[in-house]
């Protein structure tokens, strides 16, 4: 097993639970991959992180009896920023055919289209504009109608089903962690392979250092380019939990309000993420952030006490465009006993959902190929 993030952690668990011996191999000193999180006092995930009660990464957890605190969402506080205001409420239009979305629209035509032969231009547009939380790209209209309506029925789904692991998802990398061991499973960090062991092998990697692993350029898939904005401030009454930015397709949460081990005490932790336009600079992509964050949370530059910023390419999981489903990306075996395990592969899922889905499929097959 090589990669100790969730999907090479799942893998390792489905692979030990059949009674095979797995060896688990990770090049940092510690297992996560991106499910990593800052250390305190802000405790920050590398893009927001969710668990989805109607989703495999939940269903893995609840068959096994693997236990993680979480946090429900707040039932207000939600915001919206549009033609440069900030309003407690949803534009008429979106709402409109947010309430007539439904699973099922096509793969062979963008969401832009499809929305707006359905339900007129504005409200396409608006849409497009709210779908960057679950694209991580600046334009989401341009996507496979299919991949975003499925999402957008579940992100924003009511009641909402997406749930928040306590104290960030180290918490949830921990208990996999436990729970491997348990089985057997032997964890090897600051392990770094430079080439595939013997197979059968599951290769469950960010996809570009799969692909260099496997020496195969074909292991290539679309993912979101975005800019991730952490910041900690002085706590101040009134703070939004959440701004949806329709207008720069941004999306502001904060993560402090359901959860307060986040951040040091009177303290609150915002992480703020945005698409990055082609050819644009990160400082001109988080001057665009900034001017939400100025009509989102007044004077939050004299309250800043801490930050950090990323650039975030082919970090953010698979998009599908027209004409392509889950079932194109790069399957799952690889052939001669290598299996792939990556939030790109061919495996159905919201955002990190595809590395556990393709997790479980390539620890069957590898068990499968495995002869002792």
């Amino acid at each position: 097993m090589i990669g100790g993030g969730l999907g090479g952690l799942v893998a390792a668990i489905r692979c030990a639970e059949q009674g095979v011996p797995v060896v688990l191999h990770e090049a940092r000193r510690q297992l996560g991959g991106r499910a990593r999180s800052a250390e305190p006092p802000y405790i920050a995930n590398q893009g927001p992180h969710g668990l989805y009660t109607d989703g495999v990464t939940w269903r893995f957890l609840l068959d096994r009896r693997i236990t993680v605190p979480v946090t429900r969402p707040p039932m207000g506080g939600t915001r919206f920023h549009h033609e440069g205001k900030i309003r407690r409420t949803p534009p008429v239009p979106l709402l409109r055919a947010y309430r007539r979305m439904r699973r099922g629209a096509p793969a062979d035509a963008d969401f832009r289209s499809w929305a707006s032969r359905r339900w007129g231009d504005k409200a396409a547009a608006l849409l497009c504009g709210a779908g960057g939380i679950f694209t991580y790209h600046h334009d989401p209209g341009e996507l496979s109608a299919a991949f975003v309506a499925e999402r957008f029925v579940r992100v924003f789904a009511v009641p909402p089903t997406v749930r928040y692991v306590r104290s960030g998802w180290a918490t949830l990398v921990g208990a996999l962690e436990r729970h491997a061991r348990a089985l057997g499973v032997r964890i090897e960090t600051a392990s770094r392979m430079d080439r595939l062991p013997d197979p059968p092998v599951i290769v469950a990697t960010e996809l570009q250092a799969a692909a260099r692993l496997l020496d195969d350029p074909g292991v290539s898939w679309t993912s979101g380019s975005c800019a991730i904005f952490d910041v900690g401030l002085r706590r101040r009454r009134g703070d939004p939990w959440v701004v949806c930015d329709i207008d720069e397709v941004a999306w502001i949460e904060r993560f402090s309000r359901t959860d307060r081990t986040l951040a040091a005490p009177g303290h609150e932790l915002l992480q703020a993420v945005i698409g990055i336009r082609p050819g644009e600079t990160l400082d001109t992509t988080l001057r665009r952030l900034h001017t939400t964050l100025d009509a989102a949370f007044p004077r939050w530059r004299a309250r800043l006490v801490w930050t950090r910023q990323a650039r975030m390419e082919a970090m953010t999981g698979a998009l599908d465009y027209p004409g392509t489903t889950w079932r194109d990306r790069p399957g799952i075996d690889r052939g001669q006993g290598v299996f792939l395990a990556t939030d790109m592969s061919a495996a159905p899922g919201l955002l990190s959902e595809v590395s556990v889905a393709s997790a479980l499929t390539a620890a069957d097959l590898a068990v499968a190929a495995y002869a002792p």
